[in-house]
């Protein structure tokens, strides 16, 4: 399955734009983004506490609805998603 995932802001700076993650079946979505994220441990680091559980501040989106952080590893990616990972957004 092709999964594309999008980092926004500091988290782009880290992890790259934007990246076409083949993956099996079955995969939660938090497990994909720890997939893409062990690749620069200060990228992990940002998104993941040290529980392994995404930062409060994460904003999570898959196919352009928001995710709870609380309900994310009940999804499981499906072939084709689209899936926005971003920082706290402040400004005015």
């Amino acid at each position: 399955m092709k999964i594309r995932v999008r980092f926004f802001a500091r988290f782009r700076e880290l992890l790259g734009t934007e990246i076409m993650a083949e993956v099996n079946e079955g995969m939660s979505l938090p497990d994909l983004i720890k997939h893409i994220a062990q690749k620069n441990n200060e990228g992990y680091q940002a998104i993941f506490d040290e529980d392994g559980q995404f930062r409060d501040y994460v904003i999570l989106m898959r196919n352009a609805r928001r995710i709870d952080l609380a309900d994310a590893a009940k999804h499981v990616v499906a072939d084709g998603d689209d899936i926005a990972v971003f920082p706290p957004v402040a400004g005015g």
